[in-house]
């Protein structure tokens, strides 16, 4: 099971237990990881971070002095 951060600017656009779809964004030298739609992103990830599946489920939102923070799994197997 693969943990990521997603970084969301608004409160309850999502919560835990729901499942997600993210599209991945192409950079010249990294990813990135959008929450479908519209709703959070990721840090950019290099070639070998590249997430292998593209569903996954919420598993905690965090408030922090920044705005909010989305914590997802995906298994990747």
């Amino acid at each position: 099971m693969r943990k990521m951060e997603f970084k969301m600017e608004r409160e309850g656009l999502v919560k835990p237990g729901d499942r997600i779809h993210v599209t991945e964004g192409v950079l010249p030298s990294s990813w990135y990881y959008t929450i479908e739609p519209a709703v959070a992103m990721s840090a950019n990830f290099g070639n070998r971070e590249r997430l292998k599946v593209f569903d996954g489920v919420v598993c905690e939102v965090r408030t922090d002095e920044s705005g909010f923070t989305v914590f997802a799994e995906f298994d990747e197997g």
